[in-house]
């Protein structure tokens, strides 16, 4: 299982080359760190990272554009 982050939602997908979150195509494999959302409304770690849905997103994306 190959893990890629998006780099503009910072969700991590599994399969695909397009993010289902947001749509955006520019994922990489070069990011660290992971944070599990369970419940965006209610998690103060969402609200900081600017998340909205629940999932798996990376915390940090080492090839910013």
């Amino acid at each position: 299982m190959v893990e890629k982050a998006c780099r503009n939602c910072r969700l991590i997908i599994t399969q695909g080359d397009v993010c289902p979150l947001c749509g955006k195509s520019d994922l990489t494999h070069k990011w660290n760190g992971y944070v599990i959302i369970m419940n965006a409304e209610k998690s103060e770690i969402a609200k900081k990272m600017g998340i909205k849905a629940n999932g798996t997103y990376a915390l940090n994306i080492r090839d910013q554009k």
